[in-house]
Order: C-alpha cells, then structure tokens, then sequence
C-alpha cells in the first residue's frame, strides 16, 4: 500500500514538472489551438479556395453580376506629379498580394533544397524532371492546337499545378497514399510554380527601363547588406521589399517576382546556435525560483537575452515560412480566387479554340510529360524512383497535375484580352475538375485493388 502511495506521489511529481515546463495555460488557448491544428492542415487550404471559387461563379451568374464584376475594376493608388500609382484592385491583388504568395513558394522551395527532402538531388531529380515535363508538353499540345488563332501567348496557362487543391485530393485518401507521392506532388508541384514565376516574368514583362531596374537592384543590395551586417528587425525588409517591388514594377519586370528573389535570399541559418541556446537557457535556469525578474536587473536582462535566443535558433526562413503560411492559404490564395474566378456562363462561347486547347493541355499533356520525362529521367539514370512509388501511382499523380486553377488563372489574367478571358477561364475551371476527378479514381482504384491483393 505504501509503494502504491509513493508511486502516485512521484506520478504526481512527474506531472507537476511537466506541467511548469510548458507556458502558462490561458483561457484564450481553449479557441486558439483546435485552431492553430486547424491551420496545420494544409489541405484545407483547397477547401477555401474551392469556397471561394463557387461563391465567385454564383455571384457572377446572380443578379448581382455586374456590380461584382466591377467592384474588381475599382482603381485604387497615389499620384503624384508625372507619377502615376493607380491600379484597379484586382490588379492591387494579383501583382500586390500574390507577391507574397510567391515569396512563400519561394521560401518552401529554399527550405527543401538545403534542409529538407530534396537536398538528395536524385531524388529531387524525379520531381524536377516530372515538373519539367508537366511544362513542355502541355505547352506544345496547347500550340499545336491552337496554332494561327488568336490566344498563342496563353500557352503559358497550362504549365502550372495548384498546389493546395492536388494536397487537398491526397487528404481525402489519408493513409492509403504512400509518402513518396505526397513527396514527388508536392515538390513537383513547387518546381512549377517556380517555372510558373519564370514564365510571367520573361513572357509578360513591358519594355525594360533600366534606371527603375537598377534602383531594384540597389534595393536587393540593401537587402543582403542589411543581412550582412545582422539587421534582424523585419519592418526594416518590409520597407525594403515594398521599394523594390515598385522599382520592378516601373522597370517592365513582373513585380511578383520580388516575392521570388526575396524568397531565395532568406537565410536557412539560426542566427544562435544550438550551443549557445542552451548556455544561455542553463543561465536562467540555474536561477532559484522567486519573484526576481523585475525591475532593471541582470535578472531581467538574461530573460530577455533568452526569450531573443529561443526565436533567433529558428532561421529567418523557418519563421517567415510559418507566419505567413496561414495568411497566404487561408486569406491571400482565396481572395485572389474570389477576385479572379468570376466568369458569366451566359456569355461564354465554351466552342473557342481557347477553351480546348486549355483543356486538352492541363488534362492530357499534364500527366503524358509528367510520366514521360520521370521515366526518361529514370531510365538515363540521372534520378531515382522510391520502391513503394509504382509507375501506375505516379500515372495517377500525373493525372491531379492537371488541376491548374490558381497559377492558370494568374497567367490567363495576364496573356488573354478581356474578350477571350472568359473562355479561358471556362477551360481552366472544367479542366481542373476532370483532373481531380480522373486522379482521385485512379489513386481509389490502385489502392482498393493493393488492399484485397
């Protein structure tokens, strides 16, 4: 009996410790964490924006269509003098807002390469040369079959995978998705965005002003210099990034591809090492307990020093990634499509040349030059293929490759007049529906048929 008491004791002891090792509990908590679990669901990011997508297309075919409509087109800016920096709103969110967007591809891309999965380049190889194909060929079927019509610079719409909506398909088969794929999606779909940004920002610039260009450049050097020297306080590179987002703006280079160059120049080092942490952190706790953290004391000092330690072992890149991740799935990346989706059926010709070639390209070109190239890639033996990632699997990740909606949307919204956008729109939308379709049946029928084998 009294082994049982001394054993709930120290039980009693354990939980205690455990309990002051953690942060002070709140009643604040109680709503923040299912949320904060919430937002590390990354799939429901394809949740909204499918919300957003709908609602976008309702209101469009309502009564209240035109209004919405030109609710996008309100113009919004400053003038001063010769200086002209008006933009409709919707332009405000895709070169503004989007440049963020950008930024955290970029950041996930750098985060990959040197810390994550992909620093085996063979193994990176794989998705590399998928997402490769998944660009080449769409764009070819989509000339070829729209060669001497108007719309040949839209070939560009169908190079890109939404990443939010492919994660999204894999979610709703959990387990019976094997990691790999997951792993080649998502990395496939990174290098094409990244493909995506450089197509914007080659294809869709205007005629280059060199002056505003290197005033950008100059701000970038601001931006390395500051890192250099140990400038570590974020408005500082907020106002830096936002004057040279105007200066590529004004040069004829697409400003999102500030976002991009930002991105890649995030470092992926603490700025304290594991060593001095726990220095630092020994320091105060050797302190006894007590009341002693007041006042301007070398008490107090050595708790700050320690609170800046905790959040300087993390990277730049790492804490960027995860402050503005939330904000870009669950509030840029919606809004955008909100503001971009709208199209009145009514009105569309579905016939256009625009509308098939679009279609054919992201569902038929999409999975034949990601399949072809992964294979060619393999067997010329410059990337590897994980065991439990069969061809017939990466055939039914090919397929959800096809869903380009976000990034389709972006660059139609760029290559196409007023006139044809619509129809373009309309081939992105049922393109993107086909190809989730036609992916989740395959990856269904794959896994049942592995499960009674």
């Amino acid at each position: 009996m009294r082994l049982d008491v001394s054993a709930k004791r120290r039980e009693s002891a354990d939980a205690m410790d455990q309990d002051s090792a953690g942060l002070p509990p709140e009643i604040a908590d109680r709503f923040t964490k299912p949320f904060a679990r919430f937002l590390k669901i990354k799939a429901a990011t394809g949740g909204m924006l499918l919300i957003a997508a709908l609602a976008a297309l309702i209101l469009s075919n309502s009564p209240w269509s035109r209004p919405f409509l030109a609710f996008w087109e309100t113009p919004i800016g400053l003038h001063f003098g010769s200086l002209d920096f008006t933009r409709s709103l919707r332009h405000w969110i895709n070169d503004g807002l989007m440049t963020l967007f950008f930024f955290v591809v970029a950041l996930e891309l750098k985060r990959a390469l040197v810390l994550g999965e992909l620093r085996n380049l063979r193994v990176a190889a794989l998705s590399f040369f998928g997402a490769l194909g998944g660009m080449l060929v769409p764009a070819a079927l989509y000339l070829v079959l729209i060669n001497g019509q108007p719309g040949m610079y839209g070939w560009g719409t169908v190079v890109a995978t939404d990443t939010a909506f492919v994660v999204g398909c894999l979610a709703l088969l959990g387990s019976r998705i094997p990691p790999s794929l997951r792993l080649f999606l998502l990395s496939l779909a990174i290098f094409d965005d990244v493909g995506a940004i450089l197509v914007v920002a080659v294809g869709f610039g205007d005629t280059l002003n060199w002056t505003a260009l290197a005033l950008g450049a100059l701000g970038l050097a601001a931006v390395a210099g500051a890192a250099r020297i140990g400038i570590r306080n974020a408005p500082v590179y907020f106002l830096l990034g936002g004057v040279i987002w105007f200066c590529f703006d004004a040069s004829g280079i697409h400003p999102t591809l500030t976002g991009v160059v930002l991105g890649l120049m995030t470092s992926t080092h603490g700025w304290v090492s594991d060593k001095r942490l726990h220095s630092i952190l020994g320091r105060v706790l050797s302190y006894p307990r007590g009341e002693h953290w007041s006042g301007d004391t070398i008490d107090r000092g050595d708790l700050r020093r320690a609170g800046i330690a905790v959040t300087e072992a993390l990277s730049p890149e790492e804490r960027l990634e995860m402050t503005l991740h939330p904000w870009v799935g669950f509030a840029i990346m919606p809004i955008f499509v909100f503001a971009n989706a709208g199209v009145t059926i009514s009105d569309v010709d579905i016939g256009q040349p625009v509308s098939t070639a679009i279609f054919a390209g992201l569902v038929f070109g999409k999975p034949i030059g990601v399949l072809t190239l992964s294979w060619l890639a393999v067997r010329l033996g410059l990337a590897t293929r994980p065991v439990d990632l069969s061809w017939s699997l990466l055939a039914a990740g090919g397929l959800l490759t096809g869903i380009g909606f976000t990034m389709s949307l972006f660059i139609a919204g760029l290559a196409y007049t007023p006139t044809m956008l619509d129809a373009a729109k309309i081939g992105i939308l049922t393109a993107s529906v086909v190809s989730a379709a036609a992916g989740l049946l395959m990856l269904v029928w794959l896994t049942s048929r592995k499960r009674t084998t």
